[in-house]
């Protein structure tokens, strides 16, 4: 295989929401794109997006000199394949599902070169299983992309175990050359946004459930106290219930059940319902014209009590992932920050707020309700022990 990189060529395969975004931002860059879909009526509605946002980025002065025609020029849309031969990177944007996305890297790879860079924007999915089911595992690369690609920095660069170091670089580099910010992430369920940040979902989840607070009391406290720029439950609307549920279930399922990581009855119902958020005009929410939003209760010592006990989740998932090598503590808080939009990084913020108040309220925690998902980290414990801070 050859060493260095080739002039970039991108074949994209998916033209939802996630493959025409990522179609834009290459193109954007000036770089030659192949978006292909089976679905005609799917290039189509890509299109009309992809023309739609080059439109209004070129009337707000954001495509650096380049017209909407330029750019939009710069992408064929074609529902064959064939059209993948001459590509030097192809990624793969398709439905979550394992067997679909194994049969389109089997038919991708008779059409491209052995030096062809192949890498899936996969969320939830092993990028090991899916290297393996490939001829050439050792180009194979997970490039998660956060939604919209337009406009979210970060990228999760995530190799599997057959990956060629080379293949990080190399990727690392096309992310830069995008203007984006890559963070290298092992191989684990959720990468790093969507493992750590299951706790901002499951906890006040969990404060609901119990009773303790309303949606919009838990969503005041985390913007009040936290900063935040949405609640947990806004943001789940946002993002779509059943979207979140299914994040949800398949980290706890990949974690072998893991208690810190389960669903919540109420997630299942919202989706049963149909209550999905934005996208269906209702969910935890009414987004219907003339509803209101509920009021919050605005007390300060249970708003406070309420952010502290969601962000100890956090910083805790966050203190075990670098604990485990899932990355580096630079890009774990570079990950939460430009990934999912928190107003500082987590441990960064552990540091900030004292690592033994951490570790004294999750314990609290775990003597309160007897539950294995408030276990503390080691990381937590070790620092403690030694005198020290994550950046200190």
């Amino acid at each position: 295989m050859n060493r260095t990189m080739n002039p970039l060529k991108v074949g994209i395969a998916g033209s939802g929401i996630m493959g025409a975004g990522i179609a834009q931002v290459f193109a954007a860059k000036g770089f030659p794109v192949v978006l292909c879909d089976s679905s005609s009526a799917a290039l189509e509605n890509a299109e009309k997006s992809i023309f739609n946002g080059l439109e209004y980025l070129e009337k707000n002065d954001k495509l650096q000199g380049n017209s909407a025609g330029a750019v939009f020029n710069n992408i064929i849309f074609t529902q064959q394949q064939q059209h993948f031969k001459d590509c030097t990177l192809i990624i793969e944007a398709i439905s979550e599902d394992f067997n679909h996305k194994r049969e389109l890297f089997g038919a991708v790879e008779n059409l491209v070169k052995p030096d062809t860079l192949l890498a899936t924007n996969t969320s939830s999915l092993s990028i090991t299983a899916l290297a393996a089911s490939c001829r050439l595992p050792e180009r194979f690369i997970g490039l998660h992309f956060f939604n919209p690609p337009p406009v979210m920095k970060l990228a999760e660069i995530i190799p599997a175990l057959q990956t060629e170091g080379r293949v990080v670089t190399q990727s690392a580099e096309i992310i830069r050359m995008l203007g984006k910010v890559p963070v290298v992430v092992k191989d684990t369920p959720g990468f790093i946004v969507n493992r750590i940040a299951r706790p901002f979902y499951g906890e006040a989840l969990k404060i609901y459930e119990e009773g303790i607070a309303s949606f919009a009391t838990i969503d005041w406290a985390m913007k009040e106290f936290g900063n935040f720029r949405m609640g947990p439950f806004e943001l789940m609307d946002l993002i779509g219930n059943d979207v979140n549920y299914a994040v949800t279930e398949s980290v706890w399922k990949q974690f072998y059940c893991d208690p810190r990581y389960r669903p919540f009855i109420t997630q299942k119902r919202m989706t049963d319902a149909g209550l999905l958020g934005r996208k269906t005009g209702k969910g935890y929410y009414d987004y219907s014209g003339g509803a209101e939003k509920p009021l919050p209760v605005k007390d300060e010592s249970a708003g406070e009590e309420i952010f502290f006990r969601i962000v100890s989740m956090l910083i805790n998932e966050a203190a075990d992932a670098l604990y485990l090598g899932v990355a580096s503590r630079d890009d774990i808080d570079t990950a939460m920050v430009t990934g999912a939009n928190y107003p500082k990084g987590l441990l960064r913020w552990a540091d900030e707020l004292g690592l033994h108040t951490i570790y004294s309220k999750l314990l609290s925690l775990k003597e309160e309700y007897h539950e294995d998902r408030y276990r503390p980290s080691v990381m937590l414990k070790k620092l403690i022990t030694m005198g020290k801070t994550f950046y200190g």
